[in-house]
């Protein structure tokens, strides 16, 4: 026995399980979670022609970017906002459970217009330079809003040819407020009178410091899932990810012995490699998203499993444990990378051709069979090296060779059973 390599061996090995123990819940917590694990609002926007404007991909990515400032601006934590298709768009509010208010927020088309009394326009939206709820006199609710250069200059014309006369604003073709102006008005700043409330009013300046939307949209769906029943889901993902570790480790030493434990040890590593990648690319972890992590760890093992026959078949044709562990990594290398590429393929065509919850499986089948291939090729073959170091003992069943522990070498390289 190797005492000095034994040491190496347990502290690495002590290393491993203490950073899965110390790391693996604040960085299972800190990725994103999706509707169906923390419950939320799922909202499908359609965009559709609406006179002149058409529904171009360049008018749906601007309805989109427009769509993400007003729910940033809503102050909403970790919302989604991804396009689907060529005219929709999805909408995840986590936590959000009342859909209706969102809606009136986000989905108006949002076109404001100044008009004199015969209707004529004379200012839009696109003259404001922004907009912030207020309270005035008497705790009256209203919008101060700011214009440009070129929108202070038309809202002074306005407002000195229309003294004594109304001025409407109108959102959407609705009238917000028909103001009669008393005097010019020329320093660039107005205010819209009117909100019932202090929320109607910041979101009434939300929508104008958003913009309007190139295209109407319409709300296709609208689907709320309650925290209940998405702790619930997260609760069974939890127990799922844990039953699916201890089956894989409990086949691996049974089957692999010492091997095995040393596979288990580069599942540990691949573990909190794939959460920390996902944490760093602010990925958001769905209920397919977790069945791709616990299906690649079933990847992760297999390329261990093709090493470890290829390690059985050197020993038994008489190498030594070390020439036999180098050869059967040599050997199944091919055969790994050829097994992880296909996999890998067929989580791009999902990724590409796929939306939603099949993308977000995709991604996490994908990553996890890329992250599985380096720790199954790299440090399993590190830690089995440090193992044989050890020189704790060669007889090839503790390394999942199919012969009795009380069998000769010998025997075994010639076949025998005993």
């Amino acid at each position: 026995m190797n005492g000095k390599a034994l040491a190496k061996f347990l502290a690495a090995i002590a290393i491993i399980v203490a950073a899965f123990i110390y790391f693996i819940g604040p960085l299972a917590q800190s990725i994103k979670q999706g509707l169906d694990l923390q419950g939320g609002t799922h909202i499908v926007l359609e965009a559709e022609d609406a006179g002149e404007n058409k529904v171009t991909d360049d008018a749906v990515e601007r309805a989109r970017q427009i769509l993400e400032r007003r729910i940033n601006e809503m102050g909403l934590a970790e919302p989604l906002i991804q396009r689907e298709g060529k005219k929709r768009i999805i909408i995840e509010l986590p936590g959000v459970k009342d859909p209706d208010q969102a809606i009136k927020t986000i989905g108006k088309t949002a076109v404001m217009e100044f008009k004199d009394e015969n209707g004529v326009v004379h200012l839009t939206g696109n003259d404001l330079k922004d907009a912030k709820e207020q309270i005035g006199q008497n705790k009256q609710f209203m919008v101060g809003i700011e214009f440009t250069d070129a929108g202070a200059k038309k809202f002074g014309d306005l407002t000195t040819m229309n003294v004594g006369r109304h001025i409407g604003i109108y959102l959407d073709g609705e009238q917000l407020t028909n103001p009669v102006v008393n005097e010019p008005i020329t320093g660039g700043k107005a205010v819209i009178t009117g909100s019932q409330t202090l929320d109607d009013a910041k979101n009434l300046a939300i929508l104008l410091r958003s913009g309007a939307l190139p295209v109407k949209v319409n709300v296709l769906e609208v689907r709320t899932v309650g925290p209940t029943l998405g702790q619930d889901s997260k609760d069974k993902s939890v127990t799922a990810f844990a039953v699916g570790i201890g089956l894989i480790v409990a086949f691996m030493l049974v089957l692999y012995r010492v091997s095995g434990f040393v596979a288990t040890m580069a599942l540990l590593i691949y573990v909190l490699a794939l959460l920390a990648v996902l944490h760093f690319l602010d990925a958001t972890l769905t209920l397919p998203g977790i069945a791709g992590i616990i299906l690649s760890m079933g990847v992760a093992v297999d390329a261990n499993i093709l090493i470890f026959e290829r390690f059985k078949e050197e020993v038994q044709v008489g190498k030594t444990l070390r020439m036999s562990m180098e050869s059967g990594f040599r050997r199944a290398f091919a055969t790994i990378v050829d097994a992880n590429v296909s996999v890998m393929i067929t989580a791009a065509i999902l990724f590409v051709l796929g939306s939603g919850p099949v993308r977000g499986f995709a991604v996490t089948l994908g990553l996890g069979v890329l992250i599985s291939m380096i720790t199954a090729v790299f440090v399993s073959r590190y830690l089995l090296r440090m193992l044989i170091e050890c020189n704790l003992t060669n007889h090839p069943f503790w390394y999942g060779a199919n012969v009795s522990p009380t069998a000769t070498m010998e025997l075994y390289k010639k076949g025998g059973k005993k």
